[in-house]
């Protein structure tokens, strides 16, 4: 390796660790916000914490890599044009393109590792991280309930006064409100002194064992007038058992997005993957198929993909019957098959487009794999010309650029993803139109560098900044 290339190859490594670090405590800090919930007010060792931002953090990877690769290319470049370091190379000959080789090199051998990552990493760690939060509670069942507050577990409101014992599973001070089948609020409270927590890895429910208590349920009348009195029962009890699903335990918000299971699965395991579940779209839709002609009395020897309407002599029922009465049951008769034929397709339709969207996101993972090794060389040959055009290094201006590239970048991809996997676009398109977008951004800036002419000028964006700062100056001074 050549001095030059030892000199650069030096100097955008270390500015590619220095952004690598900052950005990625940066996105592991916005994970912990997301599962502050899950995290905080729980009593979970540092062990366990640890465990958790372990199998969280991989699938930041995509997200941190282009990012750090657009900011230290765009830092490196700038710094080395401003302190007229590219001037001094050009002067013994060596152009950029020159400067560009080790540096590409090493891109691509990231793309290449970016690649295996999210190809066995990424999906091993999905599938820890999934896991780890469904067994936190046969671990510690007592993590879902907080001391002094009502803890929502599935369909039950606990609150308890204390929690003793090493895994906090002796309970003191219990108090449970039950949720109605109705929805209409909890009908049932139950209090006791004391519960026990027991739980098996091996088993999926949760036994809570509750010790001389009161069951309070609220009676409601048949006589409604009988309810104005508010009748309850009451029933003591020196042990009470409720079972609690476990999977309710650390059952996902609502608000948050589910993980497809496509996520956890490598590309041989895609690939397998993707093939039953294209099978049994394409059986479930001759099924579907067959049934409504089936119920529509036509016969079903037909090829799937090549049905002709056939012409058929048509007789007006209601001209024959004469009566009035046998006319309106026809009539019913024929909008109730149509209502229930109605009712029959969108169903079906439901169903096989929740099986277009689950090919979708299987094509969708699959080229994602690929897109992240893409995008650390589209953001290189991006950030890398960007730094020598706008002769600016430090964190000042490359910043501003840097992150008004990725956010459009990540908008488009993010965009891209959701339509594709609506079924709105192809998944190839969803998948790569940020790249297919911004490549031809690459393309010329990477012309106009190795063409050196100042095509491009971003003094306009400083010098107004400059010039407020220098009027606030002089009048700070006149002061």
């Amino acid at each position: 390796m050549k001095i030059i290339d030892r000199y650069l190859l030096k100097t955008y490594l270390i500015t590619f660790t220095s952004v690598f670090v900052i950005l990625f405590f940066i996105f592991i800090l916005q994970t912990v916000w997301l599962f502050i919930s899950e995290l905080a007010g729980k009593d979970l060792d540092l062990g366990m914490i640890l465990k958790f931002l372990l199998f969280a953090s991989p699938k930041l990877i995509p997200m941190v890599l282009p990012l750090t690769v657009l900011l230290a290319s765009i830092m490196t470049f700038g710094d080395l044009a401003e302190n007229y370091e590219f001037a001094a190379m050009k002067s013994a000959g060596i152009s950029f393109q020159r400067t560009l080789k080790m540096l590409s090199v090493f891109i691509g051998v990231l793309a290449l590792c970016a690649f295996f990552f999210a190809n066995n990493v990424i999906p091993y760690a999905e599938y820890k991280f999934v896991n780890f939060r469904k067994n936190l509670a046969q671990v510690k069942p007592a993590l879902a309930i907080a001391e002094g507050q009502f803890s929502n577990v599935g369909d039950i409101n606990i609150k308890v006064n204390k929690k003793t014992g090493d895994k906090g599973q002796y309970l003191e001070g219990v108090t449970i409100h039950k949720k109605s089948a109705s929805g209409e609020g909890a009908k049932t409270v139950i209090k006791s002194k004391k519960g026990e927590l027991i739980s098996s890895e091996e088993s999926n429910l949760l036994q809570l064992v509750l010790i001389d208590g009161y069951y309070y349920e609220d009676v409601t009348p048949k006589n409604f007038q009988d309810r104005d009195k508010i009748p309850f029962a009451k029933a003591y009890f020196k042990k009470y058992n409720i079972n609690i699903d476990l999977s309710k335990l650390n059952k996902m918000n609502q608000d948050e997005t589910p993980i497809s299971a496509s996520y956890m699965l490598s590309l041989n395991e895609l690939k397998y993957s993707l093939d039953s579940v294209s099978t049994a779209y394409n059986k479930e839709l001759v099924s579907v198929s067959d049934n409504m002609y089936q119920r529509l009395g036509i016969q079903t020897s037909y090829q799937p993909d090549s049905i002709l309407p056939k012409k058929t002599k048509t007789t007006d029922l209601l001209k024959i019957i004469k009566s009035n009465n046998e006319k309106s049951k026809v009539l019913e008769i024929a909008q109730s098959d149509a209502n229930s034929s109605l009712q029959n397709i969108e169903m079906n339709n439901l169903m096989l487009i929740a099986r277009q969207k689950d090919i979708s996101e299987h094509w969708l993972s699959i080229y994602d794999k690929f897109v992240i090794g893409f995008a650390s060389i589209l953001m290189f040959f991006i950030g890398a010309p960007l730094g020598s055009i706008i002769r600016k290094g430090g964190l000042g201006l490359p910043i501003v650029f840097a992150m008004v590239i990725f956010i459009s970048f990540h908008f488009i991809n993010s965009f891209g993803r959701r339509m594709a996997s609506e079924g709105s676009i192809p998944a190839f398109v969803g998948s790569w139109a940020s790249t297919i977008l911004l490549l031809p951004l690459a393309i010329y800036l990477t012309r106009v560098a190795v063409q050196d002419n100042g095509g491009v000028n971003f003094d306009w964006i400083t010098e107004p900044f400059k010039m407020i700062y220098n009027k606030i100056s002089k009048l700070n001074k006149q002061e």
